[in-house]
């Protein structure tokens, strides 16, 4: 039984490892770290301050999918975000989205 546990565990921290790496590596070829860096502000607001605003929000992936891909501002200041590109797909975003509220 502790075996089966252990194999169940060991396939879960593999795929959360790769979901964090294909997180950072959608990130950073969206060019998202040109506003947003890991844990201090910058043009935009720093991932950590992402993240712990939006804990524990159920609707939080969602809400910060559509900011993503439309835009907005008011969330962290008067600063707008731009919209994201549309050469940047909506599976990206749902991953950089995914990957920074797991942080």
């Amino acid at each position: 039984m502790k075996v089966t546990h252990l194999v169940a565990l060991s396939a879960l921290l593999a795929i959360s490892s790769t979901a964090f790496a294909d997180g950072e590596a959608a990130f950073k070829k969206a060019n998202c770290a040109v506003c947003h860096s890991a844990t201090s502000k910058a043009v935009g607001p720093s991932l950590a301050a992402i993240a712990a605003k939006y804990k524990g929000d159920a609707s939080a992936q969602a809400k910060l999918e559509a900011k993503v891909r439309n835009g907005g501002s008011g969330s962290f200041g008067g600063m707008p975000m731009p919209a994201t590109p549309k050469s940047v797909g909506d599976a990206d975003i749902k991953t950089i989205v995914g990957w920074i509220l797991a942080r």
